[in-house]
């Protein structure tokens, strides 16, 4: 693992930290819980545990996402500090 990955995943836990600032993110987090719920007590057991398989991989492929975002962030930030010290340029390439 890199030290980006390791910041990422490891002591700092940034990624239990990060909580959107957005009013509507409590609103549509309660949306999913209150359909979830209802699917759970519609649809037999064995296709609700399918959904909650689709969830947990949806929540795999997130957070692999979020890591990915997270890394590239910090290396734009590192760069740009170059950058404006004058260092380097093109630390990382310069299409955003």
């Amino acid at each position: 693992m890199s030290i980006l990955e390791d910041l990422y995943y490891g002591k700092c836990y940034p990624s239990v930290r990060i909580k959107p600032n957005d009013p509507q993110f409590m609103q549509i987090t309660q949306q999913i819980s209150d359909i979830m719920e209802t699917l759970k007590m519609k649809l037999p057991e064995n296709e609700y545990t399918l959904i909650e398989e689709i969830w947990d991989l949806h929540d795999i492929l997130n957070s692999m996402s979020s890591a990915s975002a997270y890394i590239y962030g910090f290396k734009m930030g590192a760069a740009m500090i170059i950058e404006v010290l004058g260092w380097k340029e093109g630390v990382i390439h310069k299409e955003c």
